[in-house]
């Protein structure tokens, strides 16, 4: 395929959204400011493209007749179409690695790709898992005091980029069952574009920069923002890959450790104190601690086997009875149990640590884990009596 068809996906996501943006522009500035905008753009491709002499000095001339509203609207618009060209060429960069994927191809970068060059110079999976149980891996998050990226600009294009995604699932669905692709893509695919454009006029109607320049507590926001939407989901996965790689006959020990310095640098900044300090701490375990009462209140609601059907283990057994959860719709529901009785020592824990309450209550009070090791052999209580006793398979995901 040349390169020109491979690249057309890509083109057609730029076009989308830079027409969506425009109609924005022409219904919140007026006409006007977008045939301005508009004028700007056809010289600068003109003198880019076609090293048009005579439109770089139309281009000239015409930017410094701009009033000074006139310039910042300009200045706006062309600020939101690179940000929404970037995120067309993310979506496409994850495009073509899914297509590859799909095809039974390694990519450069992949898990897959790292091992396979190991295994090519002679290294077994067993020294990998030996190394890796010695390794320690940290990338560390920092921050900026001139950052001035707003964390509303960011949320938006998160969304943005999701909805590009959703276009391609449909296209995708639509190529499976033709029969049903002039009925419902249509429709589909105009209801993301409503939601394209309503995320395009609120980037056009929030303010893009900073009044004011960020605190401590604001990078310490900021930075645990990108935890929520990339690193708590995405470090599972790496563990994920490097297991089926590996084997089963292999465990995969714990080597990476997210780490950042924000709220506790040492490096002359004045804000930065005991207090900060503490913030941050504080708002991390916080975060952590959410994460996995979600997932707890998740798993319990997969793990619904009844003792009645498959047997447990004495210690998982226990682990049940000491939860506290006596509820009649639940007492055959071993694993249920434990998982309410987890949930209610983690919410104890996020209360005693962050000074704040889990978002669901707990079914009895529990008292909190004193350390993180009290919470894993809990944890490896359930995975140990599930794959002793025929649920293997109901490991895999999300308890592992």
């Amino acid at each position: 395929m040349r390169r020109a068809d491979k690249d057309q996906p890509l083109i057609q996501d730029i076009r989308l959204l830079g027409r969506i943006l425009g109609d924005v522009i022409r219904e919140q500035e007026g006409a006007a400011a977008y045939e301005l905008v508009e004028q700007v753009r056809k010289l600068s491709v003109a003198f880019r493209r076609d090293a048009d002499q005579e439109a770089d000095r139309a281009l000239k001339k015409l930017l410094k007749s701009l009033s000074g509203d006139q310039t910042v609207s300009v200045i706006r618009a062309f600020t939101y179409f690179s940000h929404l060209a970037n995120l067309a060429e993310d979506q496409h960069y994850i495009r073509r690695r899914a297509v590859h994927e799909r095809a039974g191809s390694s990519q450069e970068g992949s898990v897959e790709v790292a091992l396979a060059r190991l295994r090519w110079a002679g290294i077994a999976p067993r020294a990998v898992a030996d190394m890796l149980a010695q390794a320690y891996v940290a990338p560390v998050l920092t921050a900026h005091p001139t950052e001035v990226q707003r964390k509303s600009i960011l949320d938006a294009e998160r969304e943005i980029a999701q909805l590009l995604a959703q276009r391609d699932e449909i296209a995708t669905r639509a190529q499976l069952y033709k029969s049903t692709r002039d009925t419902l893509t249509p429709r589909q695919l105009a209801a993301n574009e409503a939601q394209l454009r309503a995320r395009v006029a609120q980037l056009w109607q929030t303010r893009l920069l900073r009044p004011a320049r960020l605190t401590v507590a604001d990078e310490i926001e900021n930075a645990l923002s990108y935890y929520e939407t990339t690193f708590l989901g995405q470090i599972p996965r790496i563990y994920a890959e490097l297991e089926r790689e590996l084997g089963t006959a292999h465990p995969v020990a714990s080597f990476l450790r997210m780490g950042q310095w924000i709220g506790g640098d040492r490096d002359g900044n004045p804000n930065v104190s005991a207090a900060t300090l503490a913030l941050a701490l504080s708002r991390q375990a916080e975060v952590a601690l959410r994460h996995y009462l979600e997932q707890v209140h998740l798993l319990g609601g997969e793990l619904s086997l009844s003792s009645r059907l498959v047997a447990v283990s004495p210690q998982m057994q226990q682990l049940a009875e000491r939860s506290a959860d006596d509820s009649m719709h639940r007492e055959d529901e071993p694993y249920r149990r434990a998982l309410t009785g987890i949930y209610a020592r983690l919410a104890a824990t996020l209360r005693a640590l962050g000074g704040v309450e889990a978002a669901r209550h707990a079914v009895a009070p529990q008292p909190a884990y004193a350390s993180a090791g009290e919470f894993l052999a809990d944890l490896r209580t359930i995975d140990e009596s599930l794959r002793s006793h025929r649920g293997a398979a109901l490991t895999a995901e999300r308890l592992r």
